[in-house]
């Protein structure tokens, strides 16, 4: 056990690419939890595309970080100490309140038990057992419902949400399409998880290879960088399309308003369906979602991979490959032992 307690805290609002000097790391005392709470290590962070959004004063689904507070994050971290019957010593939980910082106190209600004595290694439960495969599972089957020998195109397809979201495409019978930047992703898309095409928009001319890889069109579109790709998407659209918009970072680091898609017309033309989401939306049901993928993955239907950086002082590092795409799968940080 530390001494101290390391925190990241928000120092100023990015422009453009997170700088090194945006945010401060700091020592402060370790917390004591008092009756009714207890004291969390955190043992591992998710580092996600939407923490670019935090820092940002902008309208979004959750208050922005304000300046001089701790940087918001998702962990999994275990309890150290507990006054409280329903936060057990040992056990383990995920939480959104403690963000990037080694211990916090947390109430019961702040907090979510995992699984006792789960044959899932910690670490899939911050990517397809967790809020990546439950983003994945939501966004595509709530939002698309997907048909079987449908077309459906997966953007930034070996990423964390990316790769769960193809792969549980697969399962309901659907041809799938990936768009990634690497040859090596490429091929652990095809020869791993099974995708029927992958195109690397790097090498590649997007629109070009989707007119060869989806002859009968896309049937639904699983955005997560919006941009030029979504362009080239609403190209090929079908009518009564779907497309699930789960994020946009293409866009985050821009310094200036995005021009909208130019083939915006064909969402009217097409009847397309367009919705947007946020994980949280579909918390009550986090709980059937959980079985689902856990099912999933013990029978082997499901492969994931986690990308993982050590150390708390290693955060802002980190969460930069999310942008440059130097990660494959999910992006978690190690800030202690388990």
């Amino acid at each position: 056990m530390r001494n101290n307690n390391r925190q990241w805290i928000l120092k100023k609002r990015p422009v453009g690419n997170i700088d090194l000097s945006d945010l401060e790391l700091i020592e402060s005392d370790i917390p004591e939890p008092e009756e009714g709470e207890a004291l969390l290590r955190n043992v591992y962070l998710s580092l996600d595309p939407t923490n670019r959004i935090w820092m940002s004063d902008m309208d979004q689904y959750m208050p922005p970080v304000a300046l001089g507070e701790i940087m918001r994050g998702g962990v999994v971290g275990k309890i150290i100490k507990s006054h409280t019957s329903d936060l057990v010593e040992g056990s383990f939980v995920s939480s959104f309140t403690c963000g990037w910082q080694d211990y916090a106190v947390v109430k019961p209600n702040e907090v979510s038990l995992l699984p006792q004595n789960s044959s899932l290694p910690l670490t899939a439960y911050m990517s397809a057992a967790g809020l990546t495969g439950f983003t994945a599972y939501f966004g595509l089957l709530d939002i698309t419902n997907p048909k079987k020998d449908e077309t459906v195109v997966i953007s930034t397809a070996a990423g964390a949400v990316g790769s769960i979201a193809g792969q549980i495409a697969k399962i309901k019978g659907c041809r799938v399409v990936g768009i990634t930047g690497t040859e090596e992703k490429c091929r652990w898309l095809s020869q791993d998880l099974k995708f029927d095409g992958t195109i690397n928009y790097k090498k590649q001319n997007v629109l070009e290879e989707l007119k060869k890889q989806c002859p009968e069109g896309i049937d639904v579109y699983f955005d997560n960088t919006g941009g030029a790709i979504l362009d080239a998407v609403l190209t090929l659209i079908n009518l009564n399309a779907r497309i699930s918009l789960c994020g946009l970072i293409s866009i985050y680091n821009n310094k200036k308003p995005t021009p909208g898609p130019f083939m915006y017309q064909n969402i009217l033309m097409k009847r397309v369906k367009v919705e947007g989401f946020i994980v949280s939306d579909f918390m009550d049901q986090f709980p059937k979602a959980l079985e689902d993928l856990t099912q999933w993955i013990l029978e082997g239907k499901i492969q994931y991979k986690v990308d993982v950086q050590n150390g708390l002082e290693h955060a802002l590092k980190a969460l930069n490959k999310l942008f440059t795409g130097e990660n494959t799968g999910k992006l978690i940080l190690q800030v202690s032992d388990e």
